[in-house]
């Protein structure tokens, strides 16, 4: 038996999974509000506790964290943690334990996900033989390459989220000028990211908005885009239209950087949530318009990631990749 986890800046999902041909099945589930605990392996306990597992039927632990992994140590980006595996290993009596940046065990879902997890933006022309990527955003903003090695599709992990924010136009320096006043630097986290909605709502804004009132972090996002779909505030509406539009530009960027010729997947929480503004031609017009390469880009297929556990999939699948994960 596996346990796989998927560990957010907002929630960490864990699950215990068996081998079965083709995709691990899941034997139960959870999710636990990443910040009501201090730890993952206190996340751990709580899920051994509520399922009743025997930690000796355990053979192997995978997990994905949002942050980047270096030598079996992570330091999550937006949650204030530090992660072992030695300190999961010792904590449950486990010899094999593995940890994954979150997009990159994500990654390892997409040869598994059924079409019925997937959305088409794009159909495209697939090279058999090209290279995929995969972006994802929720609480942060999450890249990574997937590899064609010989046929088989390697992911590699990436920071590519923390990369530079450049603006797009003049509509876009204004947003600009905010994040380098706010954080010293625009990244393009600060912009394709729950709380990117929320910085870009502060620009759109030059009076008080009437329906969102609460600009908490964890609410904001969701109150924003509601009162977009509904239509009930044209500052918000404006905010949705501007993220997107950054969400297809990075998304194209993504893809020429990865010469992704057999698709780019568009995965993380928020995409499955704003499916109808992905899908009115906005995004896809940002992602190919980059001039001399539209051409190339209209080729390349394009679709969402419905499957909100694909990343807890996905680490199930790594560690069952690899039956022999090296004790740790």
């Amino acid at each position: 038996m596996i346990l796989a986890g998927d560990v957010g800046g907002t929630k960490t999902l864990l699950g215990l999974f068996e081998n079965t041909e083709g995709r691990p099945r899941a034997l139960a589930a959870s999710a636990f509000p990443t910040l009501d605990h201090d730890s993952l392996p206190a996340i751990v306990a709580a899920f051994v506790g509520e399922t009743g597992v025997s930690t000796d039927a355990v053979s192997a632990a995978c997990f994905g964290v949002a942050g980047p992994v270096i030598g079996g140590r992570a330091r999550l980006t937006n949650v204030p943690w530090s992660i072992e595996t030695r300190d999961v290993a010792d904590r449950f009596g486990w010899s094999r334990v593995m940890l994954l940046n979150d997009l990159e065990a994500m990654a390892f879902a997409i040869p598994v996900l059924l079409e019925s997890e997937l959305h088409l933006l794009q159909r495209g022309e697939p090279r058999l033989d090209g290279h995929m990527a995969l972006i994802a955003a929720g609480t942060g903003l999450g890249e990574v390459f997937l590899h064609n090695v010989n046929g088989r599709l390697i992911p590699a992990a990436s920071e590519g989220g923390h990369a530079d924010w450049a603006a797009r136009g003049e509509g876009d320096i204004d947003i600009l000028c905010s994040l380098q006043q706010r954080y010293g630097r625009a990244e393009v986290e600060q912009v394709v990211s729950g709380r990117g909605l929320l910085n870009l709502y502060r620009v759109m804004h030059a009076t008080p908005c009437p329906v969102v009132t609460d600009d908490d972090d964890r609410y904001a996002p969701a109150a924003i885009t509601a009162a977009a779909f509904d239509r009930r505030c044209r500052g918000c509406m404006e905010t949705l239209n501007v993220f997107v539009d950054a969400f297809g530009a990075e998304a194209g960027n993504l893809a020429l950087r990865t010469l992704a010729t057999a698709g780019v997947f568009v995965g993380g929480g928020i995409a499955p949530k704003i499916l109808p503004a992905l899908t009115d031609g906005r995004f896809m017009r940002a992602f190919v318009d980059k001039a001399p390469f539209t051409e190339l880009l209209e080729r390349i297929p394009v679709k969402v990631i419905l499957n909100e556990e694909a990343g807890l999939l996905g680490a199930a699948v790594r560690a069952l990749l690899d039956a022999s994960l090296e004790p740790v």
